[in-house]
């Protein structure tokens, strides 16, 4: 019950409340709040018990910031794409600058192996200082509108978003971000999970599948 109530909180735009309630529907009684601390301890240990089977991302890399607020501030959420659609990794960040620039893309690197061969991103100086630092072999392009498909894609994240009720802390909101990221990519084939199920059903088997790893 308590990977359903994660994975309803990370797939549907859903308050912790809206949980809460469907789960009294189905005879469990449990507190919102304790649904929180469900996704907040849950999340991580979903996305890493399926690290093992998550398709390698591809070699095109759209990057790019949107804004979310955290506590009534204003945060940076770094995010990027490969061109499959796949998600490849979000931070959550007090600054918009290289430091956080160079966090973003040293987290990427590190964690999937995989070094592009083209990275898109806006005119900010700040990319073109780091990726010549960490990812000297790479294209930097800036052109207008090459950067469509990850704008495109923030606002998926900001649909999942909106319903919720503010996002209290910056760890919060990193686990929610990254633990949204983790369904969307669930969704869209890229992971050899329940691949024999129809996509309708992916994610609920996934999650299944996981629950049992954890």
């Amino acid at each position: 019950m308590i990977v359903l109530a994660v994975r309803w909180y990370l797939r549907f735009n859903l308050s912790y409340r809206d949980v809460e309630e469907l789960l009294v529907e189905r005879g469990v009684e449990v507190d919102h709040v304790t649904v929180y601390r469900w996704v907040q301890r849950f999340t991580p240990l979903l996305a890493d018990a399926a690290r093992f089977s998550r398709h390698s991302p591809g070699d095109r890399w759209h990057v790019d910031e949107t804004y979310v607020k955290v506590n009534d501030i204003w945060r940076y959420v770094y995010r990027a794409v490969d061109q499959h659609g796949q998600i490849i990794d979000v931070l959550v960040s007090t600054r918009r600058d290289a430091a956080a620039a160079r966090r973003f893309f040293h987290r990427a690197l590190t964690t999937l192996k995989v070094t592009p061969s083209e990275v898109v991103t806006d005119a900010a100086p700040a990319y073109a200082r780091v990726l010549e630092d960490l990812v000297p072999s790479a294209w930097h392009r800036v052109e207008r509108h090459a950067n469509n498909p990850i704008e495109a894609d923030h606002s998926q994240l900001k649909h999942r978003l909106r319903p919720m009720r503010g996002l209290r802390a910056d760890r919060t909101a990193q686990t929610i971000i990254t633990g949204h990221a983790f369904v969307q990519n669930l969704r869209r084939g890229h992971y050899e999970l329940a691949t024999d199920v129809p996509p309708a059903l992916r994610v609920a088997a996934a999650f299944t599948g996981l629950a049992q790893a954890i």
